[in-house]
């Protein structure tokens, strides 16, 4: 146990006992604790394996790269269309930890695999992705946006092409892109 992730366990409200048991699962299984984004993460030399975090309706294990494990039991959630890597295990309460122990620890196990030979989830490239027709007409008519939004890193342009093409009606999809143009154009993410 790594007591710079203890305040997590510590400050928690609600999961308490259900993390507690996600913890003792977790470093059972040879991982190494860590504090990352707030939360406890687990490692295999130095490789991100899985996270335990908390939401209203549910905790969870995330794989950061989940997508690679083969899911038997079908358990595994993708918890948005556009996440490509990670998948989470979600519990609800501590009694169905304890009856999926063996399940939570084979899991872990192929995760741990996943890392020692070194595998890694082929992610969608940036050409894939769709460009909202009210961004495509800024970026055409707007040479020096369109270098910028060119200068950014593929996950800052990623971050953008989802956010503008997220909304159905197209003056929401035009207020998002008129709102963001200054950042983009000063080299900014969205969540900079």
């Amino acid at each position: 146990m790594n007591p710079n992730v203890d305040f997590f366990f510590n400050k928690a409200t609600k999961w308490q006992d259900e993390y507690e048991k996600l913890r003792q699962i977790t470093l059972s299984c040879g991982l190494t604790e860590e504090l990352k984004w707030g939360v406890p993460c687990y490692t295999y030399q130095q490789h991100n394996v899985t996270l335990i975090h908390g939401f209203k309706e549910y905790c969870a294990l995330l794989f950061t790269k989940g997508a690679l494990l083969h899911d038997a039991e079908g358990l595994l959630i993708q918890q948005t269309e556009n996440v490509q890597a990670a998948r989470q295990l979600r519990f609800t309460s501590l009694k169905q930890i304890l009856e999926l122990e063996p399940t939570i620890k084979a899991y872990l196990f192929e995760a741990i695999e996943v890392e020692r030979a070194g595998l890694n989830v082929t992610l969608k490239k940036l050409e894939e992705y769709a460009v909202a027709d009210e961004f495509r007409e800024k970026l055409d008519q707007n040479a020096a946006l369109k270098a910028a939004f060119e200068a950014l890193t593929p996950g800052r342009q990623r971050a953008y092409l989802l956010h503008f093409s997220a909304p159905k009606q197209s003056k929401t999809r035009t207020a998002r892109v008129e709102k963001s143009i200054p950042d983009i154009l000063n080299g900014k993410g969205l969540n900079d």
